[in-house]
């Protein structure tokens, strides 16, 4: 096997830095526009940053199993991290109206952040 479970939390928990840096710097560039711009994009970085580590935990956290059971694992975390993300983005546009654009440069620059970590080999 190539692959190990410790390297696939390795590779997750590098991913999530990588997108809790990015959400940081997307919200100190939203600052310049003021503090709910600066806090809407915290929490739409800071939701799907969170929700990688929801899905991390539960594609990763069985060990190692059968393939159908690691597919299945596998789904149900990504189902829950986009559930996850699409709740909290209602929540926050529809219950405390933070403004849209800088919530989703921060789910964006999240998300990029998670390609990018992905793409660069070490």
């Amino acid at each position: 096997m190539s692959n190990s479970v410790a390297a696939g939390r390795r590779l997750a928990q590098r991913a999530i830095a990588w997108q809790a840096v990015a959400t940081v710097l997307v919200a100190l560039a939203f600052l310049v526009k003021g503090l709910p711009w600066s806090l809407a994009a915290l929490v739409g970085g800071g939701a799907v940053t969170l929700a990688a580590w929801v899905a991390a935990m539960v594609a990763l956290g069985g060990g190692v199993s059968p393939a159908g059971t690691a597919f299945a694992r596998l789904l149900v975390g990504m189902a829950l991290k986009w559930l996850l993300v699409l709740v909290t983005v209602v929540v926050a546009l529809a219950v405390f109206r933070l403004p849209g654009v800088p919530l989703l440069a921060g789910v964006i620059a999240a998300t990029l952040a998670l390609v990018l970590a992905n793409s660069i080999r070490r």
